[in-house]
């Protein structure tokens, strides 16, 4: 006859075998590396003379906002998926928010979320998993909540942030 409750012998080689893997396997999926010029190897950060507003990813996206001597913002973004670029002009609204614009299509970069809209559809809105504004420390993000996913590594389309 065949008892349904495992042996403590069985149950024993399950949790070493479950230790080992979760020793032995490095994670693939480490947040990568940023400075005070945004995510390391991407093109969500900010070339000298120009300096970081703020910067973030999403699930789908990172992004950095960054500013000239002059007062010119720029937003450089990157989708996360097929590494595709855009660098736009962007403006402060009176909210603190960042905007850019391209082809109808407006990025609003916002202390909770990325929100991406065309007229007054929204089309996506991506809140952050990683958000870093100026003045905190790389290793201080701004937001409050927790990162639920780790962020993938840069995509071999980023080639630096130039």
């Amino acid at each position: 006859m065949f008892s349904l409750v495992p042996s403590p012998r069985l149950c024993a080689a399950a949790a070493a075998c479950a230790a080992l893997l979760v020793i032995g396997v490095p994670s693939a999926a480490a947040a990568p590396a940023t400075d005070d010029q945004g995510y390391v190897d991407s093109t969500a950060r900010c070339a000298a003379p120009n300096t970081v507003v703020e910067f973030g990813s999403t699930e789908n996206s990172r992004v950095a906002v960054c500013t000239s001597g002059d007062g010119d913002y720029q937003y450089r973004g990157v989708r996360l998926r097929d590494g595709a670029k855009l660098i736009l002009s962007a403006t402060r609204s009176d909210d603190g928010a960042f905007l850019a614009r391209n082809d109808g299509v407006e990025y609003t970069v916002g202390a909770k979320s990325l929100i991406i809209s065309a007229g007054e559809k929204v089309i996506r809105e991506e809140p952050w998993i990683d958000f870093h504004s100026a003045g905190a420390t790389a290793s201080t993000p701004s937001t409050k909540a927790a990162p639920t996913t780790p962020l993938p590594p840069p995509l071999p389309a980023e080639e630096g942030g130039a």
